[in-house]
């Protein structure tokens, strides 16, 4: 025999909530009104006896111990649709919808959210930035200030519903005929209707409109970072509290700078000359104007770290770095001056070029033998 578990299609360890839904979801499909026949409504009849144990969480508990299919003690309490436990407002929530009691539906409603993306700067994300934006949105309407009517008029109770906003009608259920509510056609469930709505918003209490507001962009901010704006959003109808407003940024890419995480990297190209005699250099940074020294005999790829010029941190104190990479140049063209010079440069240094070979002894070769000569 299947557990109540597989007949409503659950997992043991499945949550109140979990087992209605999946109650719900047979229940529509095996309804004898709706799939008339004898499997169906067998069916039905198990959905419904499964849901009334597992949704009452001391039965549930009396038969995930004991076994005993009613979640009883004594083993007593029919199936069907007679245990205490059961709560039948939940088949009419399945099929007639919940709340339709609840009394008449307001006009006033919380207004949208919204979302918009905003382009930075590399330096606005580095040290935060006020930001001045433009926004089309839904503001309350400013000639009737919500209200949905023309100066002087107000809204009337629907003469349909009486003012409840519903109506009643029967509907043919498992338990014979049975009277449900349904918001009222006339007056939408609102319960009032407006018989002369605002020219400008025509009975909304809202129209679109552009409008200015300035955001602080925090430091240290990089793409895809929110900031909420509370009550920035959309207005709601019938002069309702507005959404938020979320924007989004995007930084964009710099010449010169890249980011990673919050330091800042950026390659500078130095002659030959530079790197082996030595130089000092200036780098225009966001700080500013820099001063780099470079060391006699610096190599390619070398970094020189410039500490706290890089990023604010978002969340906390001081600032990452700027990583300087410096990339020797070696020139491509010389002329016969340029090309003897650099011969007698290599022959001072011992460096012996035989028609244009470099001699396969001491200097560098060396240092190769010296590396790997372990392997």
């Amino acid at each position: 025999m299947s557990s109540h578990y597989d007949v409503l299609g659950v997992s043991a360890e499945a949550t109140g909530e979990e087992i209605k839904k999946a109650y719900r979801k047979l229940a529509r499909t095996l309804h004898p009104d709706v799939n008339p026949g004898d499997d169906a409504s067998d069916r039905f009849k198990a959905v419904t006896h499964a849901y009334e144990v597992l949704s009452d969480p001391q039965k549930r508990r009396i038969y995930d111990t004991t076994g005993n299919e009613n979640g009883t003690d004594n083993g007593s309490g029919g199936g069907g649709y007679s245990g205490q436990g059961f709560a039948f407002q939940d088949i009419f929530d399945t099929f007639f919808g919940a709340g339709g009691t609840s009394g008449p539906a307001s006009r006033v409603r919380r207004g949208q959210d919204a979302l918009i993306s905003v382009r930075i700067e590399l330096r606005d994300a580095v040290f935060g930035v006020n930001r001045k934006l433009e926004v089309d949105t839904a503001v309350t309407c400013p000639t009737c200030n919500g209200s949905c009517c023309r100066e002087g008029s107000h809204p009337v109770r629907c003469d349909i519903c009486g003012g409840s906003g519903q109506v009643q009608r029967a509907v043919r259920s498992i338990l014979g005929q049975v009277m449900t509510a349904a918001p009222c056609g006339s007056c939408e469930g609102f319960g009032t209707v407006i018989k002369d709505p605002c020219n400008e918003c025509s009975g909304q209490g809202r129209i679109r409109s552009r409008r200015s507001l300035t955001i602080k962009v925090p430091a240290g901010v990089a793409t895809g970072t929110r900031i909420q704006l509370s009550g920035q959003g959309e207005a709601g109808p019938a002069g309702g509290p507005s959404g938020d407003l979320y924007v989004e940024l995007r930084v964009n890419n710099d010449a010169t700078y890249a980011r990673d995480g919050d330091d800042l990297h950026a390659t500078l190209h130095i002659p030959m000359t530079a790197a082996a005699l030595g130089t000092e250099l200036s780098l225009e940074t966001f700080d500013g104007l820099q001063e780099i020294d470079v060391k006699a005999g610096t190599q390619s790829g070398e970094i020189i770290t410039l500490r706290g010029l890089g990023v604010t941190h978002l969340r906390g104190y001081g600032r990452g770095d700027l990583m300087v990479h410096l990339q020797v140049e070696t020139p491509a063209k010389l002329d016969a001056a340029q090309e003897d010079l650099l011969r007698q440069l290599a022959k001072l240094r011992g460096e012996q070029f035989t028609e244009g070979k470099l001699a396969a002894s001491g200097g560098v070769f060396a240092k190769l033998r010296d590396r790997f000569g372990n392997l």
